[in-house]
Order: C-alpha cells, then structure tokens, then sequence
C-alpha cells in the first residue's frame, strides 16, 4: 500500500482518475450496438453477416479515429481534446436516439459510436503524462483498465433497452457522458511532458520497421480479440443457447471484467516474467480456448468458464505488450503505442464479421472461433521467430527490461527519422 501511495505521489493522481473514467465512459459507450445487440437484431431482423456487419462498424471505426484524435491533442492540449471528443460523442448519442429507422441508419450510428474509441491514446497519454518514466508502465495499465466499461456496458444496456427501448439507450448515453466531461473539467491538468509538433512521419515511423508490425499484429489478437468478442458475445448466448437478452449481457459482462482487471496484473507479470514470455503464454491460451469454445456450443456453463479463461489471458495480453513498446521504442513511447494501439485495434471488426459468416454459410460458428485461433498460432511463431534478435538489441531474454546498458534496436531505411 506504501509502495502505491509512493506511485500517486510520483505523478498527479486527479488526472489519472479523471483519464480512467473518461476511458471507461468512452469504452461503455463504443460497445453499445454490441450490448443491444440482440434488440436490434430482432427490430431489424438481421441476418447473421449483417450482424457481424453491424458489430465490427464501431470497433474499425474507433481504430481509425485515434490518429485524428491524437493528432488533434498535440495542437489543443489532450485535456482539451478528450473534451471535445465528449462533445462529439453527445451529439453521436442524440443521432441515435433521434434517427435510426433503418439498417443503413444503423451502419451510419456504428461510425458514431467509434467516435469513443477513438479515446485510447489520449487517455493513456494525458494518465500517464504527469509520472516519471519508471511509474508510466503502472499509469498506463491503470487507465487501460478503463477497458472495464465494456463489461458496464454489456450489464447495464440490456435491462435499459428492455425497460425504456433500445433507441433510449442512445439517449441515456448523451447524458450520461456529462459526467466524465464535469470530472475532466474539475480534476485534469494537462501533462508536461507534451511534445505538440511530433510529425506525421513520426507518429507512422513505427510502421516502417517489422517490429512495429509485429506489434500490431499481436495487438490486433490480444486487444481485437478483447473488443471484438466482448461485442459479438451477447448475440452468441442470445442465439446459441437461448438465454433471455439481459442474461446474455450477464455473462458477457463476466468475461469482459476479468479481461479488463487482467490487464494491470498483465503488465505487472511482465515487468518481472518478461512480455515474450507472458505473450507466449497467452497466445496459447488463447489459441486453445477458442477452440474448445466453439467445441462447447452445447454446454452454457462450460462455454462460460472456458471464456473468461480466454479473457483472462487476452487481458494480460494487453498489458504484456505494452509492457514491451516502451522497451523497444524508449524515445517515442506514446506515438509508437498510438499507432500499434490504432492498428491493432482494427483486428476487434474481423471477429464479429468472422462470426457471422461462419454462422451464415456453415450453420455453426465454429470456423469464426477456429479462425481467430489460429491467428493466435501464427502470431506465437512469428513472436518467437522475432524475439531472437530482440533478445540481442533491446531485451533480456524473455523480454524483460535491459539492466545494463544495449545497443539501440535496429530501424528499417525508410528515408524517416529514426524513432528508437
């Protein structure tokens, strides 16, 4: 408790708790078609590809709104950006409540809903801002953990949509969405550690080298699969085992905790276990527990407990790889992470179009789970074969912080300035 104390006074507690709830808000908000899914579905009678359509909308488009929105930061304080971002999101909110008559109208609100995933770097850069570099790891895990809105989501939605009508969800939403922007208003400072002019060739450089990449594709499992499934999975316990909308909500939300709470314990394991080493544990986990996932589509409980394994390990996922970009870009952290996280996060809209496809054209959803995977494997090998040379140039064996010091880690010539 000392040593956690000690970490507070490092840094400026108020502005990570108010980055925390905007992150968590904005997560709560972004997964909303997700939650409600299996309303919508029924107004609109939907088939499964146009559900998988709908699902993977929000989570592409929140990946390709966090550039903007990071980029907006540097000129206007990230304070003043998350405001703004709030803002959008109210408006988005109203839309919805107020125009969605029709499956297009539905897509349309999908874009909007990414406007609140667009908050990831911000809200991990304006947390992490006021701490010293040997505590960012702890405040970034700390305002990842925001990743908890999702669960809020898929638990408080579901009884809302049955009591007042889903299109009064949205409504709901442009309210509530007040009360991180009073807390932004009154508790958060902005960081000094602002760099406002970082280019846009730096804040790309990352992915002009392998190992940016290879970080954002072990991302786009570890975060994808957390976002993309948190979103799919009511409508899977909605349609495979016939549960009522808000219990699937319910047991979505268990795994959606465990995998938002992982994630501190994730980074923390690494810094002390090593991230390949823990990353090569949870892809395996990951890679086996979808399988025997879609192999248990006749069994709720086992189906359940086999998920919040799964979760769990994507969880610590998360965590472990950001416990590595700081290593490997020390220089550039924060537009490297960007990136990686903007790229990453892409891979959340393949799981939902993966699931409805698989449901739409083989009458199971097992290809979807066996899919995703297999991109696991394939992702551990290409990890393992990699973490050769990272273990010479910027890591310990296992992927632990060098104590001594290294040679920098290598960049690809690409004619851009050097981000390591």
């Amino acid at each position: 408790m000392s040593s956690f104390k000690s970490f507070l006074r490092a840094g400026h507690a108020p502005t990570l708790f108010a980055a925390f709830f905007y992150f968590a808000c904005s997560c709560c908000i972004w997964v909303l078609n997700g939650a409600m899914a299996p309303f919508i579905s029924e107004t609109f009678a939907l088939s499964p590809a146009q559900k998988g359509l709908m699902l993977s909308v929000p989570i592409m488009a929140g990946a390709l709104m966090r550039f903007p929105l990071g980029i907006l930061s540097q000129y206007i304080g990230r304070k003043n950006a998350t405001l703004v971002e709030m803002g959008l999101i109210a408006v988005a909110m109203l839309f919805g409540y107020f125009s969605v008559h029709s499956f297009n109208d539905l897509l349309a609100m999908g874009v909007l809903l990414g406007i609140a995933g667009a908050s990831f770097g911000v809200a991990l850069s304006l947390g992490s801002g006021w701490f010293p570099p040997q505590h960012k790891g702890l405040a970034m895990g700390l305002v990842g953990a925001g990743n908890v809105g999702t669960a809020v989501s898929v638990l408080v939605a579901p009884p809302l949509a049955q009591w007042l009508g889903w299109q009064a969800v949205y409504g709901v939403a442009a309210v509530a969405i007040l009360m991180p922007m009073i807390v932004m208003v009154i508790f958060a400072k902005e960081p000094p550690d602002v760099d406002k002019h970082a280019s846009f060739r730096e804040h790309i450089a990352c992915l002009f080298e392998q190992d940016g990449w290879v970080f954002s594709l072990i991302y786009g499992v570890t975060f994808g699969g957390f976002i993309g499934l948190t979103t799919f999975l009511p409508s899977y316990y909605y349609d495979q085992f016939g549960v009522s909308k808000v219990q699937a909500g319910q047991l979505t939300m268990l795994a959606a905790f465990m995998g938002a709470a992982v994630r501190v314990a994730g980074g923390w394991i690494s810094d002390r276990w090593g991230g390949v080493n823990t990353l090569t544990l949870v892809l395996i986990v990951v890679a086996l527990g979808l399988a025997a996932v879609g192999f248990a589509s006749s069994s709720l409980a086992l189906t359940t407990l086999l998920l919040i394994l799964c979760f769990a390990a994507l969880g610590a996922g998360n965590g472990a790889l950001f416990q590595l970009v700081p290593l490997r870009w020390p220089a550039s952290t924060a537009v490297a992470g960007s990136m990686i996280g903007e790229i990453g996060a892409l891979g959340g809209g393949l799981v939902p179009n993966a699931m409805g496809l698989s449901k739409q054209y083989t009458g199971t959803y097992l290809w979807g789970f066996l899919l995703f995977g297999g991109l696991s494997l394939v992702m551990l090998f290409v990890m393992r074969a990699m973490q050769i040379r990272w273990t010479r140039t910027w890591a310990e064996k296992g992927g632990r912080a060098r104590t001594h010091a290294a040679p920098a880690a290598p960049a690809v010539k690409t004619g851009l300035r050097r981000v390591s």
